[in-house]
């Protein structure tokens, strides 16, 4: 039992070697992840008027990115991850910014949902594709729980820069600053780390015929198929937050509000990311994810009746110190579900998933905004999550692990249960 007593920190995992030159270009490139859709709502809403345009725009690429997200993560698995991004970060680059230009001249919104797909769609999976090289750098090592803790807070982190620096650029510069960085941190970021291939996941395994066996579509898995519905509840949280937070600061005349307010709800994820690494938790993963998805839902079902900035500050804090324990043991539990041959593909399932959860929100919290009282869109979160708590209490069973031999012991994110067996 000592295994789940003591584990190591983050200072030891960032001493990893060859750590940096994924983790730094990596930043950076999943930094337009949390810029995009919010980009996307202020420079429509900007030049149409409409929060329910903005978010059908903003929507269109996040169905996209959910769709095409899983193949990118299969073709990486197969191919390797330099394959799938060189291409991609060229394409997500030029349809963004021809995105943006249709945006400024006014062009009719046929033509911006045609520029959206591939925006979304060619959004590079960098976050699946960090966790994959974490897995190949440290192998069995104890720090690979460490790592898939440590992969949560980031992502936690550009959820916290992401749309402050959105929203800066949009209201302080231009409001198609925020589409434009986008493009050229996808670019440069996307490249450098497609450069890094000493710590790229090698294409079919070390031992070709048990990659082989292995290789099978990870939304086979009944489990990960639960997890997508959690994960589309977490996606409904930040595409509601975001359509609902910049209405809200407008109808108060404080825009630059909004940037503030979101950023307090991005702080609390990382926060409580940031405690999930360090806590040695004995309480199964399972358990962990219906107690912390309980409590998301009881805490976003408040946001609709908050009138204040303070209060809404106070709630979206609390709100996203729900968030992240449920990401992170989502992510825990994929280990013991899908072979190694299949994680990444199992990974990019997930973050689709938020995707397609948060293009929902800020169409459906849009056409609240638009047609009912300031703040309607926060039913959108409280909503989501609900339904996907329901569906999480009747199918917990289905996330249960299963034996596929030694990674089941150990892995990102699993707290090692092999002291149970």
């Amino acid at each position: 039992m000592a295994s789940t007593v003591t584990r190591p920190g983050y200072g030891q995992l960032l001493r990893t070697r060859g750590a940096w030159t994924f983790l730094l270009p990596g930043f950076a490139a999943r930094q337009p992840f949390a810029m995009l859709t919010l980009s996307i709502v202020l420079l429509v809403q900007h030049t149409t008027g409409s929060y329910g345009v903005a978010g059908a725009a903003a929507a269109v690429t996040g169905v996209s990115m959910a769709v095409f997200a899983p193949y990118s993560g299969r073709l990486a698995d197969r191919y390797g991850q330099r394959a799938v991004l060189l291409p991609g970060v060229l394409v997500h680059t030029a349809s963004g910014l021809t995105l943006t230009a249709l945006a400024l001249t006014d062009a009719p919104l046929w033509a911006l949902f045609l520029a959206a797909v591939p925006t979304g769609a060619s959004v590079p999976q960098v976050g699946p594709m960090v966790r994959a090289r974490w897995a190949v750098t440290l192998k069995d090592s104890p720090l690979m729980s460490t790592a898939a803790a440590f992969e949560s807070v980031t992502d936690e982190l550009t959820f916290v820069l992401g749309p402050l620096l959105a929203t800066a650029l949009c209201t302080a510069v231009d409001p198609a600053a925020g589409l434009v960085t986008e493009a050229a941190l996808t670019l440069v970021g996307g490249l450098l780390f497609a450069a890094q291939k000493s710590t790229q996941p090698q294409v079919g395994g070390a031992d070709g015929g048990h990659a082989r066996v292995e290789h099978v579509s990870a939304l086979r898995v009944p489990g990960v198929r639960v997890l997508i519905v959690a994960f589309l509840g977490i996606g409904s949280v930040f595409g509601g937050m975001q359509v609902s937070l910049a209405a809200f600061t407008e109808s108060i005349g404080e825009p630059g509000l909004n940037g503030v307010l979101y950023g307090v709800f991005a702080a609390g994820n990382m926060i409580s990311g940031l405690a999930c690494g360090a806590i040695a938790w004995k309480v199964a993963p399972q358990q962990r994810l219906l107690v912390g998805y309980a409590a998301l839902a009881l805490t976003a079902s408040g946001l609709w009746a908050a009138h204040s900035v303070l209060v809404l500050a106070g709630l979206g804090l609390l709100v996203g110190m729900c968030v992240a324990p449920a990401i992170v043991t989502g992510y825990t539990l994929v280990e013991g579900l899908v072979p190694a041959g299949a994680r990444t593909e199992a990974f990019t399932w997930l973050t689709g998933a938020v995707a397609l959860g948060q293009a929902a929100a800020v169409t459906v919290a849009g056409q609240l905004e638009d047609r009912f009282w300031d703040g309607a869109g926060f039913l959108v979160p409280m909503g989501g999550t609900v339904l996907a708590l329901a569906v999480l209490v009747a199918l917990r069973s289905r996330l249960a692990p299963r034996s596929h031999g030694r990674t089941v012991a150990r892995g990102v994110g699993h707290r090692a249960p092999a002291a149970v067996d």
